[in-house]
């Protein structure tokens, strides 16, 4: 026969049992928390005891063991709204931001080892297993040793084959960035992997989906690439095969890009072709840098802010490559990034024609692909790739289109970043709905909570559960979708701006709250603090500042303290009977005794 299990667990389960059965309870051995070295002995109960429950027989085993239960109290812990919906507060982001630059250089993509024609197959596969083993541990002792918490990166051997044989075959690198957070796709040490593996690499961004920024912004983010030391061209594969689509249709299309840059670089007192011809003159000299000393161009290039079309983009392609090639009779252009940064899509834009599949979801691509736009130039897909990274936690790397939405447990922490970024206007104005204020007792400028956009979204779209609420998780999917696909616009500024000013697509939704304030107070809306205040409603100010409220009342003269001519009562006038003589009252719908009515036909 086996020993008798005793735990705390099976003691309170076996005593909800009893208890629920209808059991009653014995008598039980009374335990006291302190424990003095004296007994009472006068007041002491000395009491036989044959028989514990199963809590008590607990309880009394521990203290003859000698274990003590510390009760801690006092140690209270506020939690904080953003935590509760999963966010950072602002000292977590300033601690993290700190411990993120010290740590930086610990924080690299997998290399693959070194290999010559000698190597076998088993034997390169065994090597690169070993390699990516290794920087796995490396990534898990940081995570451990400083407390470190990565966001979720590609852990299979595979898509980072994928990566280094791309890499190893290209002449140009190319890293598609999105336009509206290009420090989070950006891979610095990308950068240098491709510079070890050889000095003839080239690495170049491309900005893709800028039609999303004003020129003004694409002119800031093209001024600190430039700082950087890295060549940058701006690009949107959906606009310009829309372009192209008019194009072929014999639409004429009109170039928004020239007009505005024109009268921004006018206003800015410079030569309106400094950008556009100036850059054209950059490629020109780029491309005939083999007749020229090798690299003599390459170290010379200047970013332009412009959105590139589809032949600037391709020149663009030759021009920045002057050395030697990996294959010297064509061209090898490799694009790399994260998941759904347009990869594909750009692809398929410069085809005109559908060579790779596409995908909303993020992954969609499994392997690289070679492509000849023309003799002598081949485009390289490679898999999207999650890069480890100390930047971002899980809500923005879904926010940022990199995890799919479709796939999230959680949709609070998501919402609520969206809520955080997106003013409260904005979110009003983009879906038309009306958000639930904050109380009287709460700041009135908060952003809303992720629970009172979904349900005020819910309500409007009619997503409801069986239980008759507003369905919160369908909402935030489609939230999520459209701050992905860009119908909730917002941009992330480079260093040393602040974000605030970095949101000019924001201001016409103020402009349309503003036209509808009250006259008597715009003059509060002070222009350098541009926030929207709360708006009195001026019927609700009218109704409820009346002096003589009268609800209900016919006839009545002296009710809740009335004098003649307060209030917005209408002036009273001499009344006329109206119907028969015999009703006396001012009442049609009251009902009256047959006798009283048919008195007047009394003899």
């Amino acid at each position: 026969m086996g020993k008798k299990k005793t735990g705390l667990g099976r003691a309170l389960i076996k005593e909800r049992l009893q208890s629920g059965r209808g059991k009653p309870r014995g008598d039980t051995w009374l335990h006291t928390s302190e424990l003095n070295d004296g007994y009472d002995w006068g007041r002491l109960n000395l009491q036989s005891v044959t028989e514990q429950s199963s809590m008590d027989d607990f309880l009394a085993t521990a203290e003859l063991a000698g274990t003590e239960f510390v009760a801690e109290k006092l140690n209270i812990q506020f939690v904080p709204a953003e935590a509760r919906a999963g966010l950072l507060t602002a000292e977590e982001k300033i601690r993290l931001k700190k411990l993120h630059e010290e740590n930086k250089h610990f924080l690299r993509i997998p290399r693959r080892p070194h290999w010559d024609e000698s190597t076998s197959p088993e034997d390169l596969q065994q090597a690169e297993k070993d390699s990516f083993l290794e920087w796995r541990r490396e990534l898990a002792q940081l995570e451990e040793e400083q407390k470190l918490i990565l966001t979720p990166f590609e852990r299979n051997l595979e898509f980072w084959r994928q990566l280094w044989r791309v890499i190893e075959r290209s002449d140009v690198v190319v890293q598609i960035v999105d336009a509206r957070n290009p420090l989070l796709f950006r891979c610095l040490d990308l950068e240098s992997y491709v510079r070890e593996v050889s000095a003839d690499k080239v690495n170049m961004l491309l900005v893709n989906k800028a039609d999303l920024l004003t020129r003004e912004q694409r002119r800031t983010w093209a001024t600190h690439f430039q700082k950087e030391g890295i060549r940058t061209v701006f690009w949107s594969a959906l606009a310009e095969s829309n372009r192209l689509d008019a194009e072929e249709k014999g639409m004429e299309v009109e170039d928004p890009e020239c007009a505005e840059s024109d009268a921004e670089e006018v206003e800015e007192g410079k030569q309106p072709d400094n950008d556009a011809g100036g850059e054209e003159e950059d490629w020109h000299t780029c491309s005939e840098g083999e007749e020229e000393a090798a690299g003599s161009s390459s170290e010379s290039f200047h970013n332009s802010s412009r959105l590139l079309h589809k032949d600037e983009l391709l020149n663009m392609f030759k021009a920045v490559h002057s050395g030697r090639r990996c294959r010297e009779e064509q061209l090898t252009v490799g694009l790399v990034g994260y998941p759904n940064v347009g990869k594909s899509s750009t692809i398929n834009t410069i085809f005109r024609n559908k060579k790779v599949s596409v995908s909303a979801t993020p992954g969609h691509t499994k392997h690289f692909q070679t492509l000849y736009v023309e003799p002598g130039l081949c485009l390289c897909d490679c898999p999207g790739l999650v890069m480890p990274s100390f930047v971002s936690t899980k809500a923005e790397m879904i926010c940022s289109g990199i995890l799919p939405i479709d796939q999230m447990r959680d949709h609070v922490p998501a919402v609520s970043l969206i809520c955080q970024t997106i003013p409260r206007h904005v979110l009003e104005g983009t879906y038309g709905i009306n958000i639930i204020r904050p109380r009287e007792d709460e700041d009135p400028d908060r952003p809303p909570t992720s629970e009172e956009l979904l349900m005020a979204y819910g309500y409007m779209r009619g997503f409801m559960t069986s239980h008759g609420q507003p369905d919160q998780s369908r909402s935030a999917r489609y939230i999520l979708k459209d701050y992905v696909s860009g119908k909730l616009l917002y941009c992330h500024p480079p260093p040393h701006i602040r974000a605030e000013d970095f949101q000019p697509q924001h201001s016409k939704f103020q402009r349309r709250d503003l036209d509808g304030c009250d006259p008597n107070t715009e003059h509060r809306t002070n222009k350098k603090q541009q926030k929207i205040r709360r708006i009195e409603n001026v019927v609700d100010k009218n109704f409820f500042h009346q002096e003589n409220v009268r609800a209900l009342s016919k006839g009545v003269k002296s009710v809740m303290g009335y004098r003649t001519g307060s209030g917005p009562v209408a002036k009273e006038e001499p009344e006329v009977m109206v119907g028969k003589p015999w009703k006396k009252h001012g009442n049609r719908n009251k009902k009256e005794k047959v006798r009283r009515i048919t008195k007047h036909l009394d003899a």
